[in-house]
């Protein structure tokens, strides 16, 4: 398990979902850019928790695995494309990421 600790809060999530948040998180606070990230803790559909992030708030990742898994393309596509909805960046699984990209094929 790894935590993405933002303001001095520190959030739970597996490795795997986790590298490709921070990929796609680091890639819109570089452009100096705000925006809501949405996710379910614990997996559970019925508990969500949205953040405004913003590149003047305090954010860190933190790994406990051994190894930092491979990013999966596909994923990190899908993430980016979702991070500039009104929403902002949802959290979706790896599953759901290909499903996203079979449904909106311009974005490959």
């Amino acid at each position: 398990m790894g935590h993405l600790i933002y303001d001095g809060r520190s959030y739970e999530f597996e490795d795997r979902p986790l590298v490709h948040l921070q990929i796609v998180i680091q890639q819109e606070l570089a452009k100096q850019e705000h925006f809501f990230f949405t996710w379910h803790p614990n997996g559970l559909r019925d508990n969500e928790m949205t953040i405004w992030v913003s590149p003047h708030v305090h954010l860190a990742f933190r790994y406990t695995g051994s190894h930092q898994p491979k990013p999966n393309k596909a994923w990190l596509i899908a993430l980016n494309a979702i991070s500039y909805s009104r929403r902002g960046l949802i959290a979706i699984s790896e599953e759901d990421a290909v499903r996203y990209l079979r449904e909106n094929p311009g974005l490959k």
